[in-house]
């Protein structure tokens, strides 16, 4: 071969490396919600602790460089993940109690609505059965992102209850956490309360306690 093939099948390796870096997503091109997916795809997998940045970019067939410009660390990756999921289910929840008269009405329907959600949900399933510790804290030592998420769609809608007079005054700061701790503790036990009650009677009742807190005087 002469001198001037092997300079052509040199200049050949560099262009195929940078196609084959073309090949591959880069940062700019791979959506939050991919790397989101990919996340949820691992916990349903393996559970939240078990969960690793290295497990996610492979799922999400990116390089780990890529998810690491957009999470610094696998708790960050989580977090966004459970703000997205949740969020979505809460926002579906309040839809579903849109079309009733008053806000009381509106924000019963929303929380009895909100404990079948995220009862049903699997990624909700999954961390409550397989990673139970890591929701203790969020109930024994201190409000997490979720929480503080589902207690302003309660807000809004004790503030619209305030004003269209269908929900008794008083401070809205401690309506909302009270209502946030009695869903809070329908979605963490509703599958063992109703091993010898129907779900539907209980619901039921959690439907007339809230209405009933919440009526006028």
């Amino acid at each position: 071969m002469d001198d001037e093939g092997h300079a052509m099948i040199g200049q050949a390796r560099p262009a195929s490396a940078l196609a084959n870096a073309r090949g591959r997503p880069t940062a700019a091109r791979v959506s939050d919600d991919v790397l989101l997916d990919a996340a949820r795809r691992c916990v349903l997998a393996s559970g939240l602790r078990r969960t690793t940045l290295a497990e996610i970019a492979r799922t999400a067939k990116v390089s780990r460089m890529t998810l690491y410009r957009r999470f610094p660390d696998v708790r960050s990756v989580l977090s966004a993940l459970m703000t997205r999921e949740f969020g979505a289910l809460l926002h579906q929840a309040t839809v579903s109690g849109a079309d009733a008269p008053t806000a009381r009405t509106r924000l019963v329907r929303s929380a009895v609505a909100a404990v079948q959600l995220l009862n049903g949900d699997a990624l909700m399933r999954t961390i409550l059965d397989v990673d139970t510790e890591v929701v203790v804290p969020y109930v024994l030592g201190r409000l997490g992102g979720t929480q503080r998420l589902g207690e302003k769609f309660i807000v809004a809608l004790l503030e619209a209850g305030h004003r269209d007079g269908s929900i008794r005054r008083g401070s809205t700061a401690a309506q909302a956490r009270s209502v946030l701790l009695v869903v809070q503790s329908f979605v963490l036990s509703l599958r063992a309360a109703t091993t010898d009650v129907t779900t539907e009677s209980l619901l039921g009742e959690l439907a007339h306690h809230l209405n009933a807190a919440l009526r006028p005087l």
